[in-house]
C-alpha cells in the first residue's frame, strides 16, 4: 500500500515523511522508522506499530484508538488532543512525549516509561499504569478516575488537580517519595 507516495509496510524507513491527514487504519507498521514523521490528525486506528521508532513525530489529533504502540519509542513525540482509547503501549518509550489532552480512556501503559512527559488535561479513566514510570511527569487536571497505578513510580510527578478517585494506587511511589500500602 502507497500513501502520499510512501510505501507502507513493516519495517518501512519514513524518517521526516509527510503523513498529515493519512488514512492509515489498521497499516503493519510493524518496527518502522517513523522518526519526526509529520502524522498530524492522521488516521492510524488499530494500526500496528509495535517497536516502532516514532521519536520526535508529530501525532497531535491522531487517531491511534486500539493501536499496538507497545515497546515503540515515542521520545519528544507530540500526542497532544490524540484518541488513544484502547491502545497497547506495554512497555512503550514516551520521555518528554506530549500527551496533554490526550484521550487514554482504558489505554495498556503497563510498564510504560513517561518519564517527564506532559499529561496535562489527560483522560485516563481506567488505564492501567501498573508499574509505569512516571518520574517528574505532568499530570495537573489529569482524569486518572479507576486507572491502575499499582507499582507506579510516580516521584517528582505533578498531581495538582487530578482527580484520583477510585484509583489503585499499592505500591506506587508517590510523589512525596513514600510507597502508598
Amino acid at each position: 500500500m502507497y500513501v502520499n507516495g510512501y510505501k507502507i509496510q513493516p519495517g518501512a524507513k519514513l524518517t521526516g515523511a509527510n503523513l498529515r491527514r493519512a488514512n492509515l487504519r489498521r497499516a503493519n507498521l510493524r518496527r518502522a522508522n517513523l522518526r519526526r514523521a509529520d502524522l498530524f490528525d492522521a488516521d492510524l486506528f488499530d494500526a500496528d506499530l509495535f517497536d516502532a521508532n516514532l521519536g520526535g513525530a508529530n501525532l497531535e489529533n491522531a487517531n491511534l484508538a486500539g493501536a499496538k504502540l507497545s515497546r515503540a519509542n515515542l521520545e519528544n513525540a507530540n500526542l497532544a488532543g490524540a484518541d488513544l482509547v484502547g491502545a497497547k503501549l506495554l512497555s512503550a518509550y514516551l520521555r518528554r512525549a506530549n500527551l496533554r489532552r490526550a484521550n487514554l480512556t482504558g489505554a495498556k501503559l503497563t510498564g510504560a516509561k513517561l518519564l517527564s512527559a506532559n499529561l496535562t488535561n489527560a483522560d485516563l479513566r481506567n488505564a492501567s499504569l501498573t508499574g509505569a514510570d512516571l518520574v517528574g511527569a505532568n499530570l495537573t487536571n489529569a482524569d486518572l478516575r479507576n486507572a491502575s497505578l499499582t507499582g507506579a513510580d510516580l516521584a517528582g510527578a505533578d498531581l495538582a488537580g487530578a482527580d484520583l478517585a477510585g484509583a489503585k494506587l499499592q505500591g506506587a511511589k508517590v510523589p512525596d517519595g513514600t510507597i502508598r500500602d
